[in-house]
């Protein structure tokens, strides 16, 4: 049975003392769930102080982006290597944000999820469709040739190494919210277009959903068959809401193992 994977997407907010302040929040809480995997992806500089808050905790470290190279001279990249020496274990790749605000195009994606995989991170791959782009009846053929983008750079064993975390963009920081029923089925198509290409890894791959995801609403998306876990925007700065979807996400992994 696929464990349930909660990851907190901090985006570029707070300082340096409010990101301890919130990990101090969340770490006693959060030692009391064990049935799921936690993680928080927070800026850059403050990568290092948050391992040493972090270490021995069940809260794994990630990044919100990296470099697409190994090293050289790309002034103000962060290569993959780096994030390993800050103590990373995951990094986000492809978000929506970054497709939108800085042009990445899916082959760079690719390179960037390639990277990660190659030192031995677990890259988060963000697929998901516009608002313009649902409307239209494309949500499948956007996430496809997203997923596609990868599966062609690195195989479809590559997607073995990473997670896959749908986020319909049109949901992503403005309060809507894809209903449990969108949500599973773009998780089924997801995990088909897999299937397809492998049975076995279909079955294992870790399928994530973020899109305003709450505290009030986690339960309901937690429980949809083909929903692994979630990718949390604004509700992971807040301990109480990120705290109680990962309570979320334990509860519906004990029901599905009783």
């Amino acid at each position: 049975m696929r464990v349930k994977l909660v990851a907190g997407n901090w985006k570029m907010n707070g300082n340096l003392a409010s990101s301890q302040a919130l990990l101090t929040a969340i770490l006693p809480r959060l030692s009391k769930l064990s049935r799921a995997r936690y993680a928080v992806c927070v800026p850059f500089p403050y990568l290092a102080a948050a391992s040493q808050v972090l270490a021995g905790s069940n809260l794994a470290l990630g990044a919100q982006d990296l470099s697409q190279f190994d090293e050289g001279a790309y002034t103000g990249d962060v290569a993959a290597a780096m994030l390993v020496d800050c103590g990373c274990r995951y990094v986000i790749v492809g978000h929506s944000e970054r497709r939108s605000l800085f042009a990445e195009r899916d082959d760079t994606v690719a390179l960037k999820y390639a990277q990660a995989v190659k030192h031995r991170l677990t890259p988060i791959l963000c697929v998901g469709e516009t608002l313009a782009e649902r409307e239209a009846g494309a949500t499948e053929a956007v996430v496809a040739r997203q997923l596609d983008a990868v599966t062609q750079h690195c195989g479809v064993a590559g997607l073995a190494q990473g997670v896959i975390a749908y986020e319909p963009v049109w949901a992503i920081g403005t309060g809507r919210t894809a209903t449990p029923q969108q949500a599973q089925a773009a998780h089924a198509f997801i995990r088909g277009r897999v299937a397809a290409a492998d049975r076995r890894l279909a079955e294992n791959v870790l399928i994530l959903y973020g899109g305003s995801v709450k505290a009030s609403n986690a339960a309901q998306l937690l429980a949809m068959g083909d929903v692994d876990g979630g990718l949390i925007g604004g509700a992971s700065l807040v301990a109480e809401e990120f705290v109680a979807i990962c309570a979320a996400a334990q509860s519906a992994r004990e029901t599905v193992d009783s």
